[in-house]
């Protein structure tokens, strides 16, 4: 059976739990070991520390020092996320302070909302799958969200055992990905599933994130060593698979490292992501430190350096455009939610961060 220490329970995390609580936290043991004393002061203050392995429509499934066991659902917890639960077979009675939330803006909604992909989270795998033209968009949006997170971005290339030339796939993206680590693997022949797998250091939570069909369900099963999840075909006219992840989930990798296998995202709308812009452009930022205009725009003003760059083929026309897209997108979001914070109460939602 595996034990909270398995899904990421450490010595950091027990000190996060004490200094929010302002209690003793010990690291938990399975339910047929005696209490420490210190575990018997925090049950008798009605808290325990779990972290939540999934996530359904009426409950959530929490990994707490028993084992596995499905509590009351509630809207401020997601995947990932640290727990101090209550009562028996128990409730959240809060969440802790999340590190490392990976989110984006969520899709068809009136006003302006964040979703949680993944809280607390050290690594973003991101899948690309090689037999299929690189979308540069979508590797640059998660690219960004990544880096916004403060996770470790490690861009993934799956499929690598089909048949065909995929040279240019590889390129493209070990182009695009800039300073993040690119690994090939094959979760067919296992080919880079090793080199994957010792990148992941001990006590890490990952997540893996891409489109449809691009093995990331293989993969998963592949570096756990068994099937853990489901896999399925896609489709022969364009490579496109249907949704076999129909759940985030933390699945145990070993050494305290977990990852959480996400469904595939169809778009990665940016939500709050300046920084991760910033990082993610860097080259841009920092020509912008050199134009004559604190607020140059880049569209014509005299002694714009980032226009000189454009002239001369030292930044890239297409890079540039794509950073101007992700910077407007954003703009256009913190105005909707300046004028949601604006609008009186009881006048429709006020945008928010809701799982």
């Amino acid at each position: 059976m595996a034990t909270l220490e398995d899904y990421g329970y450490s010595d950091e995390v027990c000190r996060r739990f004490e200094s929010h609580f302002h209690a003793p936290f010990p690291v938990p043991r399975p339910a047929v070991d005696p209490a420490p004393a210190s575990v018997q002061v925090t049950e008798q203050q009605g808290l325990r520390p779990a972290r939540v392995v999934r996530v359904d429509r009426r409950q959530l499934l929490v990994a707490e020092a028993g084992g596995l066991v499905s509590v009351p659902v509630t809207a401020a917890a997601a995947i990932g996320d640290w727990v101090a639960l209550t009562g028996n077979p128990g409730q959240v009675d809060q969440v802790l302070p999340r590190t490392g939330v990976l989110q984006r803006k969520k899709a068809h909604e009136p006003l302006s909302q964040a979703q949680v992909v993944a809280a607390n989270v050290e690594v973003a795998l991101i899948a690309v799958p090689i037999d299929r033209p690189l979308s540069t968009n979508r590797l640059e949006r998660t690219l960004v969200a990544a880096r916004d997170s403060g996770a470790r971005p490690l861009v993934v290339l799956t499929k690598a055992d089909l048949t065909g030339v995929h040279d240019a796939v590889v390129g493209a993206t070990v182009q695009q990905a800039g300073t993040a680590e690119v690994i090939t693997t094959s979760a067919l022949t296992g080919d880079g599933c090793e080199a994957l797998a010792a990148s992941l250091r001990p006590g890490e939570t990952c997540v893996l994130i891409g489109p449809s069909g691009a093995g990331k369900s293989s993969l998963v099963n592949a570096l756990v060593g068994e099937q853990v999840q489901d896999t399925g075909r896609v489709r022969a006219g364009d490579g496109r698979g249907r949704h076999t992840t129909t759940a985030r989930t933390l699945i145990p990798l070993g050494d305290g490292v977990v990852l959480i296998d996400t469904p595939g995202l169809r778009g990665f709308a940016l939500w709050d992501a300046d920084e991760g812009l910033d990082a993610e452009f860097g080259d841009i930022t920092d020509l912008a430190f050199g134009c004559r205009f604190r607020d140059c725009t880049h569209d014509g003003e005299p002694g714009c350096a980032v226009a000189a760059a454009l002239a001369d083929g030292s930044l890239d026309l297409r890079r540039f455009a794509s950073y101007q897209r992700m910077a407007t997108e954003l703009t256009a979001l913190h105005r909707r939610q300046d004028a949601a914070r604006r609008r009186p109460s009881g006048h429709g939602r006020t945008a928010g961060s809701p799982r």
